[in-house]
């Protein structure tokens, strides 16, 4: 079964073909959020270079947040349209698990995606055997209460974007308890978020190609001001 795998919540756009236990190619680019321009045609690039047709994939996967409001409308209306004009099934992957993915390890695993105003998209994560399991549900926090939390834990991993904003801060508090992500695993992987769809989908897991949406965690900009108008 080859999958075709979609990240693009957050800087990193990313997209990768996987085949059955093989991944056969991965495209990686971290450009300005510029995902509306480079997408397609890193696809078509990855494609080519397998000598594959959108036709070919059995399973689409991709990151359905959270993270970047437009950067995730693009990557999911994008794999949404594929799915549903080639009549193939999809799957959406919740982009912080896919990020824990990338680090098996034997401790807590704790992404971090930039959300402003001091705050982080986040979640706990802890590897059972070869599965890997949500033990605090993803959320939005500010990073001082995170910080709090993960102070209670031992042997904590941390990866994404949201490092490079408080390394200091998550070094200064958790000391020796925290490792932070080698750099090759610390940005979103299509690879992953391809891996997590072919196991939900051999455990049954369907998502619907008209309804399946990105899940923001909190309200747009736009979608705020149209609440306020409401009253």
């Amino acid at each position: 079964m080859k999958t075709l795998a979609v990240d693009t919540s957050t800087m990193m756009a990313t997209c990768a073909v996987l085949d059955e236990d093989y991944l056969l190619g991965e495209f990686s680019l971290n450009q300005d959020m510029s995902h509306s321009e480079n997408l397609i045609p890193m696809i078509k690039e990855v494609l080519d270079n397998l000598k594959l047709k959108p036709k070919d994939i059995d399973l689409y996967g991709v990151a359905i947040g959270p993270g970047s409001f437009t950067g995730l409308r693009i990557g999911v209306a994008t794999v949404k349209s594929f799915a549903h004009v080639f009549d193939k099934p999809i799957i959406g992957v919740s982009t912080l698990e896919a990020l824990a993915y990338n680090l098996p390890y034997n401790g807590i695993v704790v992404p971090m995606i930039d959300a402003r105003r001091n705050r982080v998209y986040t979640g706990i994560y802890k590897w059972n055997q070869d599965k890997i399991i949500n033990i605090m549900r993803p959320t939005i926090m500010e990073i001082e209460d995170l910080l709090d939390i993960l102070k209670t834990h031992e042997d904590i991993m941390v990866n994404g974007n949201g490092i490079h904003l408080y390394r200091d801060k998550i070094i200064n508090t958790l000391g020796e308890k925290v490792k932070l992500s080698p750099i090759g695993l610390n940005e979103c992987k299509a690879s992953s978020v391809g891996e997590l769809a072919r196991i939900k989908y051999s455990e049954g897991i369907r998502d619907n190609y008209y309804t399946l949406a990105p899940d923001y965690l909190r309200e747009s900009q736009a979608q705020r001001e149209l609440r306020k108008k409401e009253g």
